[in-house]
């Protein structure tokens, strides 16, 4: 079940160091009556994230108005790849808005010019094409509606299903969410489209079997024929428990799509833009070039703006005035993301993203090898998950999952509430920019959270036990 932290201000020790401070109770007294406002105002659904009123972001560093500031492990959501209010990115937007220029809709713009060629210049001829959407369940959608135009021309109206995969997470609107893997969030559909199915995703921990062979084994038992498939969807990572497929497996799967004319889809919506160590998510797969990719998040560092990009052959599939979208490449969205990927490549994030990432899976690695309770950890670059599980078994820890970010929070260390199977994995995933010192303060403050949290179980345990 869902939770939410309390607005109950609790007394928590003082922290200071360079990157961190703590010097009231959590959530902070006279934030208080915002939150309430926000509760009142703004669905149940917009609660549940721990009780921190941002006030301003710098780099890998979030603030509050009362003198608190933490080590960011959020991004926002994985937002931030370029770090919070990077200078360059703020001046962008605000060239931007003086022009007065705010919206153009569909019509013709410089700005989205300069992005879409800019964009198209980093990547290989069969991604030249760019389309600007929104949000990245909004670019999910498209990449759903060209799998199946594409499909009906080459095989006809029976080719329409879309495979995707257990556990995984393309979004929040109706088929972006048929496509997702997590049945939870699927219960309010109730007419489900029958030419969305999934297969175990090989991520080796909870689906041992990582062979390509397993996955046709599946397709096969479920009665369904590559004639039948019009694309295959895939994140690059599991966005709920940062797995990779084995490269043997992508490798395979490209040449099976290719062999019965089913698109290959890239949802790099959490993985784009350097997160992962490489620029683009599925240069991870060795030799791998998908036929769409699917872009957000990342793309800005800051405002809402997502992308689909692909061949000509098909993203002009649609005649004109057939795929728009109200928000499309607005300007001032397009300038903040021309200048995020700028400091991105000037400034050597995607190296730094590979070089610190690798300390922080290191150090993830070595506090998991002297906890049973972190079952697993996945991740590359600066993205990770930790699987809480009960002790000797695979079985979801959500409370100790929940409790440890509660815990991490209240020592100036910053992350979104647990994700994944059971709402039992912990996801980290700092703006690229962060420090080495950055990432061996932050991995000790976890582990000490880890640590206070089942200090605290322990100790409550005997009691328990006598009620």
């Amino acid at each position: 079940m869902a939770k939410t932290y309390p607005l109950t201000p609790k007394p928590v020790p003082p922290v200071e160091t360079e990157l961190r401070r703590i010097t009231t109770p959590i959530p902070v007294p006279e934030s208080i009556p915002v939150l309430e406002r926000l509760a009142r105002f703004e669905p149940l659904a917009m609660q549940g994230q721990p009780p921190v009123l941002w006030d301003h972001a710098v780099g890998f560093q979030v603030s509050d108005a009362y003198g608190n500031r933490w080590i960011d492990w959020s991004s926002g959501v994985l937002i931030t790849n370029a770090g919070h209010g990077h200078p360059k990115v703020v001046k962008a937007i605000q060239e931007a808005a003086g022009k007065e220029l705010l919206t153009t809709y569909a019509f013709l713009s410089a700005l989205r010019a300069e992005l879409v060629e800019r964009l198209s210049g980093l990547l290989p001829e069969k991604l030249k094409k760019i389309f600007l959407l929104t949000t990245g369940s909004e670019a999910v959608e498209c990449a759903i509606k060209l799998c199946r135009t594409h499909g009906v021309r080459v095989g006809g109206q029976r080719k329409n299903i879309i495979v995707s995969f257990e556990k995984a997470f393309h979004g929040r609107t109706l088929g972006s969410q048929q496509a997702g893997g997590i049945p939870a969030l699927k219960d309010w559909i109730v007419n489900f489209d029958p030419g969305f199915v999934q297969a175990p995703f090989p991520d080796g921990y909870r689906t041992e079997d990582t062979s390509f062979d397993f996955f046709l084994r599946c397709l096969e038992e479920r009665g369904i024929a590559p004639e039948d498939i019009c694309g295959v969807v895939f994140e690059l990572y599991q966005g709920g428990s940062v797995a990779f497929a084995p490269d043997a497996y992508i490798q395979r799967l490209r040449a099976w799509c290719d062999q019965h004319q089913i698109l290959m889809v890239a949802d790099e919506v959490q993985a784009g833009f350097g997160r992962t160590g490489t620029l683009w998510g599925y240069e991870q797969y060795q030799g791998i070039v998908p036929d769409l990719v699917t872009w957000g998040k990342g793309i800005s560092s800051s405002l809402p703006i997502a992308a689909v990009a692909g061949s000509a052959e098909l993203m002009d599939m649609h005649p004109p005035g057939s795929m728009s979208s109200t928000h499309t490449g607005n300007p001032v969205c397009c300038a903040a993301a021309l200048a995020s990927l700028e400091v991105i490549l000037e400034e050597g994030l995607v190296d730094n993203c590979r070089q610190v990432g690798g300390l922080l899976q290191q150090r993830l690695r070595e506090i998991a090898s002297r906890y049973p309770e972190m079952g697993d950890v996945q991740g590359r670059g600066l993205v990770a998950g930790i699987a809480c599980v009960k002790p000797g078994t695979k079985e979801p820890d959500g409370d100790l999952a929940w409790e440890t970010v509660r815990a991490c929070v209240e020592r100036g260390l910053l992350m979104f509430c647990p994700v994944g199977f059971g709402g039992a994995t912990i996801k980290i995933c700092p703006p690229l920019c962060i420090t080495a010192e950055a990432i061996e303060e932050s991995c000790a403050v976890l582990e000490e959270a880890f640590q206070a949290v089942l200090h605290s179980r322990a100790v409550a345990a005997p009691t328990e036990a006598l009620v």
